[in-house]
C-alpha cells in the first residue's frame, strides 16, 4: 500500500469545518486498522501561529516536538489520537523561507526563482513521506482558505502536480463545500458549490468527494443534480449536517459512508470498522447525570478559541465523570475585589489558564486567592499557577510586592524569574521553551495520585519559571512543590496542603487530552467540583 493520501479542500466560505471533516475521516480510517496521520497547509506567510495575537487567531497548539501549531492540530490529535509533529503544519511563510535560505545557498545555481517550479516543489517535498519503504499509511491532508483565495492557489497548483506523480489511486481530493438555504423561496441552492468546482476544475484538480455542509438534508434529487454538474458520482455528494456535539461528527460522518467512499477512490479495502469506544464516549456526552460549573478567568475571553484546548480538556474531564460542563467565561481584566465575591461565589471550580504580558493579571491573582480561601477547586495553568504562586507570596508569605519578574522587573520579591537559558534572547518567536519535557511527581501528592506513576512527561510553551530562591519559604508554608524536572531544578507542579483540589502546573496539559481520555489533571479537577457540588447539596438538606 505505501502512503495513500487524501487532500481537503474548502469552497464556497471559510468556516465550513474542513478540519473536522479532515479529523473525523482520520477516526473513521483509525477504526478500520488503517494507520493514519495528518497535516494542515496554511496559507498564511507566519512562520508559524507562535507570535498571532489569540484574540484575532486562537489558541496555538503545541507538538510533543515543540512545534507551535494551528489550533486544527489539536482537533487532528483528539479525535486520531495521535502525536503529531514539526512535519504536520506547514505555512506559506514555512516554504517561503526554505526556498529563500536555498537561493542565498546557491542551490538553485543562478537561475530565476519562480512560484513553479520552486514554490510548488517545496510545497509537494513537504507532503507527508514515508519514514521506510515498507511503511502504509493514509496521510489526510487540509488546506487552509478556501478555493479562490489568491494565497491558496500554489498549494491547490502543487496538489495538481502531485496527483499526476503519484497517480489519481494514491491521492485524491475531498472538498467540503456549502449548500446554502434561501428561507424566501425555501430553496437548498447549489450553485455556489457548482462554480467553487469549476475554480477547482480550471485549475486542472477534479475533486473525488463533496462534503456539502447544509441546514437541511440534501433531497436526491438535489444530490444527482450536483454530482451531474461536478463531475461526481452520486454515492460521492455527502450531506454534513450539523451536530449538536463535536464529538459526534465522526458518527454522522459513518452513516453518511465518507470512510466507505474514500477507501474506495482509493483502492483500498473496506473493513468493518470499531466505533465502540468513540460511541460510548458520545453516549456519556449527550447523557450526563450532573452538572457543574467552571469559571474560566483569563484574558482572552472575547473569543473562546483562544483557550480552545483547555474548553475540550474540561469536557473531557466532565465526559469521564458523566457530567455535564458549564463554562462561566470571566475576564480577569475585569475581575476586582468589589465584585470578586458575586462573579466567583457561585461556580464549583475555577481555572486560570496560561497567557503573556501583564494585562488581566491582578483578577487573576484575586481568583486565585478567592479559590485557596474558600476552598474551592482550583486548576492553573502555565500563567495560572505562577499567579498561584505570585498570590500566596503576597497573602501567606507577606510579601506585598511579590510578582513575576514578566510582569515587574522592579519586585523585590521575584518569585516567578527568567528561565537562565532566556535571558540573552531577543526574538519573541519560537524561542520559549517548547515542547514535552520530562516530571517527577512527589509520591503521596494528589498529582501522583491522578496520573498513577511518578514521572510523567507534558507539554510546554513559557519562558518563565518558579524562583528556587523562595522553594523552600513556600514549602514551609504550605505550598507544596509535588512535580519538578529530574534535576529538580524547574518547578513543574505545585499544591496547596489541606486544600480539597488546588493544583498549579508550569506545562499545559490541555494539549494531550482525548475525548475518550481525560487529562488525569481535568479528570481529578472536575471530579473535584462534582464532590463539591454534591457536598454543597447534602447540606442544605
Amino acid at each position: 500500500m505505501a502512503v495513500k493520501y487524501v487532500f481537503v479542500t474548502g469552497g464556497v466560505v471559510s468556516g465550513l469545518g474542513k478540519g473536522i471533516t479532515a479529523a473525523s475521516l482520520g477516526r473513521l480510517l483509525k477504526a478500520r486498522g488503517y494507520q493514519v496521520t495528518m497535516q494542515k497547509f496554511d496559507p498564511y506567510i507566519n512562520i508559524d501561529p507562535g507570535t498571532m495575537n489569540p484574540i484575532q487567531h486562537g489558541e496555538v497548539f503545541v507538538t510533543d516536538d515543540g512545534t507551535e501549531t494551528d489550533l486544527d492540530l489539536g482537533h487532528y490529535e483528539r479525535f486520531i489520537d495521535e502525536s503529531l509533529d514539526k512535519n504536520s503544519n506547514v505555512t506559506t511563510g514555512k516554504v517561503y523561507w526554505s526556498v529563500l535560505q536555498k537561493e542565498r545557498h546557491g542551490d538553485f545555481g543562478g537561475g530565476t526563482v519562480q512560484v513553479i517550479p520552486h514554490i510548488t516543489n517545496e510545497i509537494k517535498s513537504r507532503f507527508y513521506r514515508a519514514k521506510s519503504p515498507e511503511e502504509n499509511k493514509i496521510a489526510i491532508i487540509e488546506v487552509g482558505g478556501t478555493v479562490g483565495d489568491i494565497e491558496s492557489q500554489p498549494f491547490l497548483e502543487a496538489i495538481r502536480q502531485f496527483q499526476l506523480n503519484v497517480g489519481h489511486d494514491n491521492a485524491i481530493l475531498i472538498h467540503v463545500t456549502l449548500i446554502p438555504y434561501l428561507k424566501a423561496s425555501e430553496e437548498l441552492k447549489t450553485k455556489p458549490t457548482q462554480a467553487s468546482v469549476k475554480e477547482l476544475q480550471g485549475m486542472g484538480i477534479q475533486p473525488d468527494v463533496l462534503v456539502c455542509r447544509s441546514e437541511h438534508e440534501l433531497t436526491e434529487d438535489i444530490k444527482e443534480k450536483i454530482a451531474l454538474f461536478c463531475n461526481v458520482p452520486v454515492s460521492h455528494v455527502l450531506q454534513n449536517l450539523d451536530v449538536e456535539y463535536l464529538y459526534e461528527a465522526p458518527l454522522a460522518m459513518e452513516r453518511e459512508k465518507l470512510a466507505d467512499v474514500v477507501l474506495s477512490s482509493l483502492r483500498l479495502e473496506n473493513r468493518k470498522p470499531d466505533l465502540s469506544d468513540w460511541e460510548e464516549m458520545v453516549e456519556s456526552l449527550r447523557n450526563p447525570n450532573k452538572t457543574v460549573k467552571i469559571a474560566i478567568v483569563g484574558k482572552y475571553t472575547q473569543l473562546h478559541d483562544a483557550y480552545l484546548s483547555v474548553v475540550e480538556a474540561l469536557k473531557h474531564g466532565g465526559i469521564s465523570c458523566r457530567a455535564k460542563v458549564e463554562l462561566d467565561w470571566i475576564d480577569s481584566e475585569e475581575l476586582t475585589e468589589k465584585n470578586l465575591d458575586q462573579q466567583l461565589h457561585n461556580v464549583d471550580g475555577i481555572l486560570v489558564p496560561g497567557g503573556f504580558g501583564n494585562r488581566g493579571t491582578e483578577g487573576m491573582i484575586l481568583a486565585a486567592q478567592y479559590a485557596r480561601v474558600h476552598k474551592i477547586p482550583y486548576l492553573g495553568i502555565c500563567l495560572g499557577m505562577q499567579m498561584a504562586i505570585v498570590e500566596f507570596a503576597r497573602h501567606v508569605l507577606g510579601y506585598e510586592d511579590a510578582n513575576s519578574i514578566e510582569l515587574n522587573p522592579e519586585t523585590k520579591h521575584p518569585v516567578i524569574a527568567l528561565m537562565p537559558d532566556q535571558e540573552d534572547i531577543e526574538d519573541i518567536g519560537g524561542t520559549l521553551r517548547l515542547g514535552s519535557y520530562p516530571c517527577i511527581l512527589a509520591e503521596g501528592s494528589r498529582s501522583y495520585e491522578l496520573f498513577g506513576k511518578k514521572e510523567i512527561h507534558e507539554r510546554h510553551r513559557h519562558r518563565y519559571e518558579v524562583n528556587n530562591a523562595f522553594r523552600k519559604e513556600l514549602q514551609e508554608k504550605g505550598m507544596n512543590i509535588v512535580g519538578t524536572s529530574p534535576d529538580n531544578h524547574i518547578v513543574e507542579m505545585i499544591e496547596i496542603a489541606g486544600h480539597p483540589f488546588y493544583v498549579g502546573t508550569q506545562a499545559h496539559p490541555e494539549f494531550k487530552s482525548r475525548p475518550n481520555h481525560a487529562h488525569p489533571l481535568f479528570r481529578g479537577f472536575i471530579q473535584a467540583a462534582v464532590d463539591k457540588k454534591i457536598s454543597e447539596e447534602q447540606q442544605q438538606k
